[in-house]
C-alpha cells in the first residue's frame, strides 16, 4: 500500500511535469526482504525512492521501469531466482516480462511498473476560430494544448506538435522555430495555394528543403472538413497519429534488446558477467578500463570482470 508520504511525493512529481514510474510489489515469495504492497517511485535518472527489494532486485526494477517510461506501457515484471532452466515461454506475454536474477536470495517477486508521464505539449499559434477549436478539443485527448504568441513561441524538447493557424501573421518565423526545434508535427492551417507559397518563401529564406517538407499543409487529415471544429478534429487526428507513431517506434516486444533511452532517462547497459540489464547511473557498480566504462549488477560481478581483464592484460 502506498504511504501518505509516497503519495504526496508522486503528486509533487506530477505537478512538476516529471516522468516517473510507480513500482508496486504485487507478489513476494519467501525468502525475500520485500512484502506485497511495498511501493517505490523510479525517477527518470534511475533514482529509486522507496523499497522494492534488495540491490539486485532494484537493478531489474530500475532497468525495466526506465523502459516502461520510454514506451509509456505498464508492465508486470516477474523476477525469478537464477536457475539453469530458462523461464517458461508461456510466462512471457503482452504486458508481462520474466527475468532471472542471478543474485536473488530466494523466492520470486512480481512488481507492477506503471509509468506516469506528463501530457505531451501542443503549441497553437493564432487567434482564429480554428486555433480556438484545437485548444478546446485537444484537452479531451489528454494533450497539454497551449496557446502561444507566434512572435515569442519557444518550442522545447519533448513538445509533440506546433499548429500555426494565424492567417499570415508571423507564420514564417513560427514555422522555422518549430522545424529547427525538431517538433515531431508542424502543421500550417492554410489553403493548398497559400500553403505552397509559404513553403516557397521558407526555402528562399534559407530553410533546408528537407525541413520544409515536414510541414503538414493544409494541416490535418483530409476528411472534407469545413467548419472550424471539423478542421480542428482533422488536425488533432493527425497529431494523435504522430503521437502513437512516435510511441510505437519506442515500444519493444517482451524481453527486448536494450532500448535507446527516453529524453531525460538514464541509459541502460548489460552486465557482461551475468547478463543482467542494469541502468548506467552513478549508484550502479562500474569499472572504467582503457577509457570504456562497464556497469554491473553487483560488486561480485565487477570484481570478477576486473580479474578477467587483468588476466587478459587490458590496461586500466
Amino acid at each position: 500500500m502506498i504511504t501518505a508520504a509516497m503519495s504526496r511525493r508522486a503528486e509533487e512529481l506530477a505537478a512538476e511535469g516529471a516522468s516517473f514510474v510507480t513500482a508496486t510489489v504485487v507478489r513476494a515469495q519467501r525468502p525475500t526482504s520485500v512484502q506485497a504492497g511495498n511501493v517505490a517511485l523510479v525517477l527518470a535518472d534511475g533514482t529509486i525512492e522507496g523499497f522494492v527489494g534488495g540491490v539486485c532486485s532494484e537493478h531489474s526494477v530500475r532497468a525495466y521501469a526506465l523502459q516502461a517510461m520510454q514506451t509509456g506501457q505498464a508492465v508486470l515484471l516477474r523476477i525469478l531466482p537464477f536457475s539453469d532452466d530458462e523461464p517458461a515461454a508461456a510466462d512471457d506475454v503482452d504486458g508481462a516480462v520474466t527475468v532471472q536474477n542471478p543474485c536473488l536470495s530466494g523466492g520470486a517477486i512480481e512488481v507492477f511498473l506503471e509509468p506516469v508521464l506528463p501530457a505531451p505539449r501542443v503549441l497553437v499559434v493564432g487567434e482564429t476560430p480554428v486555433a480556438g477549436a484545437v485548444l478546446r478539443i485537444g484537452q479531451e485527448l489528454g494533450l497539454s494544448v497551449v496557446g502561444a504568441d507566434g512572435a515569442e513561441v519557444e518550442p522545447r524538447r519533448g513538445d509533440l506538435a506546433l499548429v500555426v493557424a494565424a492567417h499570415g501573421r508571423g507564420e514564417l518565423h513560427t514555422l522555422r522555430r518549430g522545424l529547427e526545434a525538431g517538433v515531431p508535427y508542424v502543421g500550417l492551417v492554410a489553403s493548398p495555394k497559400r500553403g505552397t507559397g509559404v513553403l516557397a518563401e521558407l526555402r528562399s529564406d534559407g530553410v533546408a528543403a528537407d525541413l520544409v517538407a515536414r510541414i503538414d499543409v493544409p494541416a490535418g487529415i483530409d476528411i472534407g472538413a469545413r467548419t472550424p471544429a471539423e478542421i480542428a478534429l482533422s488536425i488533432l487526428a493527425r497529431i494523435v497519429a504522430v503521437r502513437r507513431e512516435v510511441r510505437a517506434d519506442a515500444a519493444a516486444p517482451t524481453q527486448p534488446p536494450i532500448p535507446e533511452p527516453a529524453a531525460g532517462a538514464a541509459p541502460l547497459a548489460v552486465d557482461p558477467i551475468c547478463g543482467m540489464t542494469v541502468a548506467a547511473v552513478a549508484s550502479t557498480p562500474s569499472l572504467t578500463l582503457d577509457g570504456v566504462t562497464t556497469y554491473f549488477c553487483c560488486e561480485g560481478c565487477r570484481e570478477k570482470f576486473e580479474a578477467q581483464s587483468r588476466h587478459a592484460g587490458i590496461p586500466e
